[in-house]
């Protein structure tokens, strides 16, 4: 009985703990696009920051895709609390599949050239342009409409125990140790692949020197 506790702590909380979880790592997400849509505007002093944070980006984006798609399987395989909470809008569930396969193609587009380097064929080239223009509208609608639900949603929990129990002593939602453990872990992974892959980072800035970046690439 005493390792239920610790299981709980590392991953309970339910379809509160998945809210929480998708609400973080999209507030981190945001920051880091942000910071990523400021790379390509000045692509030609930071290129090695844009390369540097396309492959950091990896880790987050996977716990994103990972906690967006535990909740949608939840749902479908006719979990009773998933069901209860309910299913995305229309609009979202609609928009799913694009978000998630122009997110793929756009990474691994981007990787495949950053492997290749400057000599990367006109193929990669355009498959990894017209998949971050995919990409671009995709998740621009997505943000846009999740934008006035995040503030909700980062409060999940306090609003949960408030609605759900008399008490005045404050709990956390059971895994939250877990989740932020797995947000760690998923960005440090981002960070270790990024300086991993320096040398071709190197490769691409050198190679590029007396290039345009913007019409090499995107």
């Amino acid at each position: 009985m005493a390792r239920r506790p610790r299981f709980d702590r590392l991953f309970g909380g339910g379809t509160d703990g998945n809210e929480q979880l998708t609400a973080v790592t999209a507030v981190i997400l945001l920051v880091l696009f942000a910071v990523l849509g400021v790379t390509i505007v000045f692509i030609g002093q930071l290129l090695w920051l844009h390369l540097f944070l396309g492959v950091l980006l990896v880790g987050p984006v996977a716990v994103k895709m990972a906690s967006t798609g535990y909740r949608f399987v939840r749902y479908y395989t006719s979990n009773a609390a998933y069901r209860r909470k309910g299913p995305p809008h229309p609009l979202m569930r609609l928009l799913g599949p694009f978000v998630v396969l122009s997110t793929v193609g756009v990474f691994l587009t981007g990787l495949v050239l950053l492997i290749d380097g400057p000599s990367a064929g006109a193929l990669i080239r355009f498959l990894h342009k017209a998949t971050f223009i995919a990409w671009l509208g995709a998740v621009g609608i997505h943000v846009l409409w999740h934008l006035i639900e995040l503030p909700h949603s980062l409060h999940a929990v306090q609003n949960a125990q408030r609605s759900s129990s008399t008490r005045s002593r404050s709990r956390y939602v059971p895994g939250s140790t877990g989740r932020a453990l797995l947000l760690l872990s998923a960005t440090v992974g981002g960070l270790v692949l990024a300086l991993a892959f320096l040398p071709q980072i190197h490769a691409w800035t050198a190679g590029l020197a007396y290039h345009p970046y913007h019409l090499q690439l995107h």
